[in-house]
């Protein structure tokens, strides 16, 4: 058993490495080389999944700031999984985003950027912070995010990029502003949902990724999905004002005839997978 797990390596243990929060405009890749090597070894067999004696011992995320809670809990050897189709702001929508998040945020406090842990009111404060912040690149979550053994990645990475790889463009509309609260009421967030094009496609891909999940005894996604990405966050459960706000903003909109159909539109670009800090392309498309 313990050859067989040296025979696949350690995907941890290349320096290749990326920052958790993803800086304006960057995106998170591999190199060509660490690429290429998890197409060397087809998936190992499905007994080797979950061995009964690992002896690697890896830490699974550096240490997050003081004001974030933890998902589950840390242990050794445990890396954190999250797959998603990486989402950009286009550049024509993100003035009337900012402005929309500016005046939610001033009626609930104490908001802060997602994976920037920066609070939304100190980047109010320059007219233009916040809409450069935006900038950033956001998610659409294929996938719960869950603790995987370092013995499972490859296998994890080998399969998703099997049951993934025949993939076609499509566009996706955000056309709703709602409010979610994570699963043990830890965090509020404000999020922009897709709920016309874009859901049947996303749906497909989530499915897929449950196949994966289950290959490897891990939770599946929600039964009912509701495709969105997050931009604001909050500790607690704070939906009741934050949806207040929100619907407040959105009357005020309304009366003044300036309520769209869709908030605005991007295109499908590939999916991607985090395994602690580092990402792997599963699928993806060349810039047109």
């Amino acid at each position: 058993m313990e050859a067989l797990i040296a025979s696949y390596g350690d995907a941890s243990s290349e320096s290749d490495s990326d920052d958790l929060s993803p800086h304006p405009g960057g995106k998170s890749t591999v190199g060509k080389d660490e690429t290429e090597s998890s197409f060397s070894l087809p998936p190992p067999p499905l007994s080797l999944l979950n061995p009964p004696n690992s002896s690697v011992s890896i830490d699974f995320l550096p240490a997050e700031s003081a004001i974030r809670v933890r998902s589950f809990p840390h242990v050794e050897g445990n890396y954190a999984l999250h797959v998603y189709i990486p989402v950009s702001l286009p550049s024509t929508a993100k003035k009337e985003i900012a402005c929309f998040l500016k005046r939610v945020a001033s009626a609930v406090p104490d908001l802060h950027l997602v994976e920037a842990d920066v609070p939304v009111s100190i980047l109010c404060k320059d007219e233009h912070k916040l809409e450069h912040a935006l900038g950033r690149e956001f998610h659409i979550s294929l996938g719960r995010t869950v603790p995987i053994r370092v013995h499972q990645i490859n296998s994890v990475v080998s399969l998703l990029r099997q049951k993934l790889q025949f993939q076609k463009r499509y566009w996706m509309d955000f056309s709703k502003w709602e409010v979610f609260v994570n699963d043990d009421c830890t965090r509020s967030f404000l999020s922009l949902e897709i709920t016309t094009a874009g859901v049947a496609e996303i749906t497909k891909q989530i499915h897929a990724v449950n196949d994966v999940y289950k290959l490897h005894n891990l939770p599946e996604f929600y039964k009912d999905p509701r495709p969105h990405i997050s931009l604001l966050w909050a500790l607690g459960d704070i939906s009741n004002s934050l949806k207040g706000a929100v619907e407040g903003e959105l009357k005020k909109l309304k009366a003044g005839a300036c309520v769209q159909n869709r908030i605005f539109t991007s295109k499908f670009c590939g999916i991607e997978c985090r395994i602690g800090n580092k990402a792997y392309k599963i699928c993806s498309f060349p810039d047109e």
